[in-house]
This record gives structure tokens, sequence and C-alpha cells, in this order.
């Protein structure tokens, strides 16, 4: 059985998909497989579920609910009632979001140790399993509570793959996307730093100063900030023709 929640959430038999009856039910899955084998009351999926004002028969909605996703995932499904609520039971399926932070931290070590391709090929992987915004299909409270957490690990994913194709040397190659990434995530300041260091690497440092200048006047215009010391120190590199622009963690390998 494989779980995905990196999207809107489905369970696969082999290649076939089961199909789930609603956002109700996506959410109690969803919930129970986020606990990690931890037991999720009553009380805590009833907030999952109806937020603040939950229905006074929510206790008994609830055993409906994970009655039909029961049926629905057949005997190997592994949800038991333990008061004063529900687990889910180590099956043997397969989580998707496990799968990526798995793949992911072993980029990263990689990326630590120098092995670029290796860490790149890793980070790669696990984003693959990404189907688009995670919890897509829950309830808005359980999306409002563990979405972003999961999008910030992505994001930090992202970082590593794009730092990993730098030092490697695919300056052009990451341009594209990381253009994509600052747009979307204008506030993130290490998306901002790495496309001014792949621009520098092109020798258009013209551009990549002005993407420090833009960053600069939306932090002081929407935040009344300054910019952060990952930023401060690449503008620096590129204004004295260092070869190598800072990363948070050190220097990033220049080609």
């Amino acid at each position: 059985m494989e779980y995905l929640i990196l999207g809107p959430v489905e369970v696969r038999d082999r290649d076939t998909v089961t199909p789930l009856d609603g956002a109700k039910q996506r959410t109690v899955l969803a919930a129970l497989l986020l606990a990690d084998g931890r037991l999720v009351a009553d009380a805590e999926l009833s907030g999952l579920l109806w937020g603040t004002r939950p229905p006074a028969t929510f206790t008994a909605q609830i055993y409906n609910h994970v009655s039909r996703l029961r049926k629905a995932l057949g005997p190997g499904a592994g949800i038991v009632r333990r008061s004063p609520g529900y687990q889910l039971a180590d099956g043997g399926g397969r989580l998707d979001l496990r799968e990526f932070e798995r793949l992911a931290a072993a980029g990263q070590n990689a990326l630590r140790a120098g092995r670029h391709a290796e860490a790149g090929e890793l980070i790669r992987r696990g984003l693959a399993l990404w189907r688009g915004p995670a919890l897509a299909d829950v309830s808005e409270h359980l999306a409002a509570a563990e979405a972003p957490r999961l999008e910030e690990a992505r994001c930090v994913a992202l970082e590593g793959l794009v730092e990993a194709e730098l030092a490697l040397g695919r300056h052009d190659r990451v341009l594209p996307e990381l253009t994509g990434l600052v747009a979307r995530y204008p506030l993130r300041e290490r998306f901002q730093a790495l496309l001014m260091t792949a621009l520098y690497r092109c020798d258009r440092q013209a551009e990549a100063l002005a993407v420090f200048d833009r960053s600069r006047r939306m932090l002081a215009e929407d935040l009344g900030l300054e910019p952060g010391r990952l930023l401060r120190e690449v503008q620096r590199a590129i204004l004295t023709g260092d070869p190598a622009p800072l990363g948070p963690a050190g220097l990033m390998t220049a080609s």
C-alpha cells in the first residue's frame, strides 16, 4: 500500500488508485499518517475536521468516517481504535513524505560532504515525489496546521538542489527555475542570493546587483527591514570580484 500526501491525498495498491470518499475521509487518513503511529484523539480529529465549531455528534461522525475509510482501504489498513482516539498501525505501507524526507536528508548530507552530483541526484529524486501542493484536498484546518512546514521542507530541498547545481557549474541551467522560485517566494532571501550567484557566475553582474536592489526595496517597503547577512555577503562578493559568494553554511564552490 502506498500513501501519498505530497499533492492530493491518494492511496495506491500497486497501480490501482483506491477511491476515497470526500475531503473529510482524506483529512482523517492524512491526520493519521502525519501522526506517524501516534494516537490521534477524537478531540484533535474534530479540530482538524471542523475547527472550533464541531457538530454535537462529532464523535459518531468521526467513527463513521473511519469505518468507511477502513472499508475503502481493506483489511490491511491497520486503523485501530484506542480510546480516546484512533491510531494507524504500521502495516508496511509506504508514505511519500517519509521517502522525501529520507532522500532530502541524504542529499543534504552529501552536499555538506562536497559530493555535489550525488546530492543533486538524491534531492531531485525526493522532489519528484511532489505532485502539487501538499495536502491539496484536505480540510482547511489540517492544511493550515501542516502544509506550511511541508512547503518549508520542499523549499529547503530546492535550495540544496540549486546549490549542488551551482557547485557543478550548471549556472545557465538553473537560471529559469531560480527566476520562477524568486517570483513565487519573493521574501525568501536564500533564493534571491542563489539567483544573484547564478547570474554573477554567468558574467551578468549588473543583473545580479539588480536582484539585490529589488529585494532591498521590497523588504523595506513591505516589512521595514534591511537585507539579511547572506544577501549582503553575496552583494559584497560581486562588488569586489570574489569568485565564490558566501552561502549560509560557508563558501558556495565556484566553478
